[in-house]
């Protein structure tokens, strides 16, 4: 069935490329630049230092707690450091999306304002909510507000949320720094709006998901207290301010990080996104948001759940049918990639070892 596009959203490319100019001086203002020598090879420890081992984690004494808080941070709070707890409304939401059905499956996919083409392609490959037969699930895209452009994209955005309703918008700036606070958004939706379902998938836009694999795999039957993905085990902050990645000690004053999932993509069980969202109102916030939810998870005292090698790629790999579908997540696949090798992903006449 097709659907009457609106005059609106005809304009989506000129915003989306006057957001991306904007988002690009923005960044270049507020983050500093990349000039570290990186290592060859495809591993993501070259194009992300901050998983290079360190020593085993540690607490360098108990990080102060400040309740569950909702006013706004001291002054002294560091520039990297998202305002949290803090009294961040839904600009969009979906409240109603799990009163007639119980999801097995919440997908959370990470994505910018301005990508209403990327949302789309997710929509029509991975994130289908119907790509895995006989198995429930619920597509909600989290995003903040553009820093340049936030009030012209807003018409757009309420549009496409008419029609699909599919997005979940609150009113932080939307930065690479307030990463954390999208996921934030996505543990409250769940455990104030969607409470029983069984598992939940945070997912980057800028990957490729084999959600069938995942659930045949992973996931049955249900379990409690389970998290997922590519696990970093001894790693630690980045202290040099070359990087994006820097997190200073007034952010984060420990040497490593407990044992987390890589941000691209990890799987949970239902029951953890209350208890991380709750936790998370007692913990000091830092910007990065996949060691923040080990964090969360250490505080808790849940441990990560070893996978398969492999099985969650964080690098690029070239697709191939019968390799892909032994695999959870490749890193690096942009929604244009999508669209070149879903289809082929979908045929059912190209036979593989099992």
């Amino acid at each position: 069935m097709k659907c009457q596009v609106s005059p609106r959203l005809l304009l989506l490319p000129v915003l989306a490329a006057l957001a991306l100019l904007g988002l690009r001086v923005q960044r270049f203002a507020e983050e500093p630049v990349t000039t570290a020598p990186l290592l060859p090879g495809p591993d993501r420890d070259a194009v992300d230092p901050r998983h290079r081992p360190v020593a085993a984690f540690q607490w360098h004494g108990a990080p102060d707690s400040r309740g569950n808080v909702t006013v706004k941070p001291a002054p002294t709070r560091h520039p990297l450091q998202p305002p949290y707890p803090y009294p961040y409304r839904f600009l969009l939401n979906e409240p109603h999306k799990c009163r007639e059905r119980t999801p097995f499956l919440v997908l959370l996919v990470v994505t910018e304002p301005g990508d209403m083409a990327g949302r789309n392609i997710i929509r029509q490959t991975w994130g289908n909510e119907s790509s895995v037969p006989g198995v429930a699930i619920l597509r909600l895209f989290l995003l903040g507000v553009h820093p340049v452009f936030g009030q012209e994209l807003r018409a757009v955005l309420e549009e496409e949320s008419l029609l699909y309703h599919d997005l979940l918008q609150q009113d932080f700036l939307d930065t690479y720094n307030n990463l954390t606070l999208k996921t934030l958004m996505g543990m409250e939706w769940v455990s104030k709006h969607c409470p029983n379902a069984s598992y939940v998938m945070k997912a980057d836009r800028d990957v490729f998901l084999n959600l069938g694999y995942l659930v045949r795999r992973f996931l049955v039957p249900p379990k409690k207290n389970f998290m997922t993905g590519y696990i970093y085990r001894n790693t630690g902050p980045l202290r040099s301010k070359a990087y994006k990645w820097y997190v200073p000690p007034e952010v984060y004053p420990n040497t490593t990080y407990p044992p987390y999932c890589g941000g691209p993509g990890y799987v949970f069980s239902g029951d953890l996104a209350g208890k991380i969202y709750a936790v998370a109102q007692t913990l000091p916030v830092i910007n990065m948001e996949d060691s923040f939810v080990g964090i969360c998870l250490h505080a808790l005292g849940v441990s990560v759940t070893g996978s398969p090698w492999g099985v969650f790629n964080m690098y690029r790999l070239k697709y191939e049918k019968c390799r892909f579908s032994r695999l959870v997540m490749v890193h690096h696949y942009q929604p244009q990639d999508l669209l070149k090798v879903w289809p082929h992903f979908q045929k059912a006449n190209v036979t593989c070892q099992s």
